[in-house]
């Protein structure tokens, strides 16, 4: 009976080690990027602490080193979150010519509204970021310095001048980023609702068809589907 009961304990206790060690070989750097993530966008940069995310994930310390060098390193696997979601679709539009300037204005907005891979908090949580940080202040600037450029180009293409392209893509970009910092909702019908007439004040008279530009979920191949 001993015997039985020593042999089922060294099973049981089998079980839970391999159970414990799967749970550690499966969770994968980008688990610890995410979970981090969630805290940058709830908490601040000054919050991601390695034994904080530890305790939230149920694994040890050392689980962290399997995967990153220091503090640093994760925090640089932010920074690549944020580039790759955030900035390369403007990135991808810098390398476009010969614009349709409604189009290309449709095209930049929709990454903001469609939020697909865009995302809004973790923007705000890395302008957040920036402010401790001198580097990250300039790369933060650069891609807003971008995504007005972008704007000034469909607006110009559109045949605007200079000075009112540049004041037409400020004034569109303050208040998209404004509307993220104000954590502002409304319901998403009533917000269509208003995009006519967004579509008016932020294009102006040389546009005579604000929303008849097709979104790029509705394209294929250059035209619509």
């Amino acid at each position: 009976m001993k015997a039985d009961a020593a042999s089922a304990k060294t099973k049981r206790s089998s079980r839970t080690r391999a159970g414990s060690t799967t749970a550690r070989q499966t969770l994968s750097r980008e688990a610890w990027i995410a979970a981090a993530r969630k805290v940058l966008e709830k908490r601040g940069i000054a919050e991601v602490k390695i034994d904080r995310l530890a305790k939230q994930l149920k694994v040890t310390r050392g689980s962290f080193y399997f995967h990153f060098t220091s503090l640093a390193d994760l925090r640089d696997g932010l920074l690549q979150e944020w580039r790759n979601i955030n900035c390369s679709p403007f990135w991808a539009m810098r390398e476009m010519h010969d614009i349709d300037g409604l189009q290309f204005f449709t095209d930049i907005v929709h990454v903001w509204v469609d939020e697909a891979p865009f995302s809004p908090l973790l923007d705000l949580a890395v302008r957040d970021w920036s402010r401790t940080s001198r580097k990250l202040a300039q790369e933060v600037k650069d891609m807003d310095d971008l995504r007005i450029a972008l704007l000034v180009r469909s607006f110009r293409a559109m045949g605007y001048s200079p000075d009112e392209s540049l004041v037409r893509a400020r004034i569109t970009y303050f208040h998209q980023i404004g509307q993220y910092a104000l954590s502002f909702k409304e319901d998403p019908a009533v917000r269509r609702s208003y995009q006519p007439l967004f579509g008016e004040v932020l294009l102006g008279p040389l546009v005579e068809k604000p929303g008849s530009a097709p979104r790029p979920s509705e394209m294929k191949a250059g035209r619509r589907q």
